[in-house]
C-alpha cells in the first residue's frame, strides 16, 4: 500500500512538471570571430538568422556577394541580409536547423542553445563531428 502511494505521488509530480522549453534565441548576436552581427528572428513558421552588420568588412566590401556558393544561381546574392541560420525549430531545451558558412559555401546541420542572457552556443555538424562557437549578445 505504501509503495503505491509513493508511485502515485511521483506520477502526479511528473505530470505537473512542465517540459523543458528552449530559451529564446532571438536578437542580435556577434559571431565568435567578431566579424559580423547575425540577427535571429521568426521567418515564417521557423526561425532564421541573417547577417545584419559587418564588423570586419569582407574582401569585396559591404557589397560582397555569395561567391563561394556551389549553386551558380546564388553567387550573385549579397552577403548582407543573407540567412546563415535557417529552418530552426525549438526542440526541448535547444533549437535545431541548418547553418550556412559563406566562407566555404557549405551548409551543415546545426544545434543552437542559449547558455545565458548574453551567450549563444552555436554548433555546426557534419555527421557525428561538430564544431562549436560561442556568440555573444550584440549592442
Amino acid at each position: 500500500m505504501k509503495r503505491s502511494a509513493i508511485f502515485a505521488a511521483a506520477l502526479a509530480f511528473a505530470a505537473s512538471t512542465p517540459a523543458f522549453a528552449a530559451e529564446p534565441i532571438t536578437g542580435r548576436w556577434m559571431t565568435e570571430d567578431k566579424d559580423a552581427v547575425v540577427t535571429i528572428a521568426k521567418c515564417g513558421s521557423s526561425y532564421c538568422g541573417r547577417i545584419s552588420r559587418f564588423l570586419v568588412p569582407p574582401p569585396q566590401g559591404a557589397d560582397q556577394r555569395d561567391t563561394n556558393n556551389p549553386d551558380p544561381a546564388k553567387r550573385s546574392r549579397k552577403l548582407m541580409g543573407l540567412p546563415v541560420l535557417f529552418s530552426f525549430a525549438e526542440d526541448d531545451d535547444l533549437w535545431r536547423g541548418r547553418i550556412y558558412d559563406p566562407k566555404s559555401g557549405k551548409d551543415y546541420r546545426s544545434v543552437v542553445r542559449r547558455k545565458s542572457a548574453s551567450r549563444l552556443e552555436v554548433k555546426g555538424c557534419l555527421g557525428p563531428i561538430c564544431q562549436t562557437q560561442n556568440w555573444t549578445r550584440a549592442n
